[in-house]
């Protein structure tokens, strides 16, 4: 059974629907016959390498809100990270482009280690402080899972799954997908938001008694 992830890795709510995600599968009888793939999304596709600012000024800014009303939401999103057992440090996270981001996700993908990549990237950025447009760090971070450290300069330096990033962000337009993160299975069943464990669990087996392969 094939779920696919559309997501961002500088989004919040992707960080916890995804270890919500894993935590039902986990649990979850078939597990062994579910394929997991990460599909691309970018919050923000216009975003510069870098947006000067805090995270909190860019999030009040982004939303009409205060300063103060701003911090109250990332403190809200900190307190639900740390119940998930994440680390999220506001305070770290530097805003920028995450496009090669993706791309470095396609090319774990490549070599069979698109969720270790997907999850280290997420950390950086969101716990570390890492610039997702970074080529230096995306190297390293890539060093991390174990890709050639040849093949990730190659890529970073040319334009290599650029086309198939795209395709996955017009694939969630065509499905109408606004917001992430999202969760495919088979292309029939989808939902939106991280979920609590619990709806990822009902969605897993309602999915493998509608349309699980015989």
């Amino acid at each position: 059974m094939n779920v696919e992830i559309w997501s961002d890795i500088a989004c919040p709510w992707c960080y916890v629907g995804r270890h919500r995600f894993q935590r039902a599968l986990e649990g979850f009888e078939h597990r062994d016959q579910v394929d997991v793939a990460w599909r691309a999304f970018e919050l923000d596709p216009a975003a510069p390498p870098e947006r000067p600012g805090t995270h909190r000024d860019l999030l009040a800014s982004k939303y009409g809100r205060t300063p103060d009303e701003a911090q109250a939401m990332l403190d809200q999103m900190t307190a639900m990270g740390a119940a998930e057992g994440l680390e999220l440090r506001f305070d770290h996270v530097r805003s920028g482009n995450t496009f090669d981001a993706h791309r470095v996700v396609h090319l774990a993908a490549f070599h069979g280690a698109q969720d270790a990549m997907q999850e280290r990237l997420m950390r950086a950025y969101l716990t570390e402080g890492e610039l997702m447009s970074d080529h230096p760090a995306l190297a390293r971070l890539a060093g991390d899972v174990g890709l050639p450290a040849a093949e990730v300069e190659e890529l970073l330096a040319g334009d290599r799954f650029a086309a198939e990033v795209r395709a996955e962000q017009e694939l969630a337009r065509g499905f109408g997908i606004s917001a992430v993160p999202f969760f495919v299975v088979e292309r029939k069943l989808g939902v939106a938001g991280a979920q609590p464990v619990e709806s990822f669990e009902e969605l897993l087996t309602e999915a493998w008694e509608r349309l699980a392969p015989a």
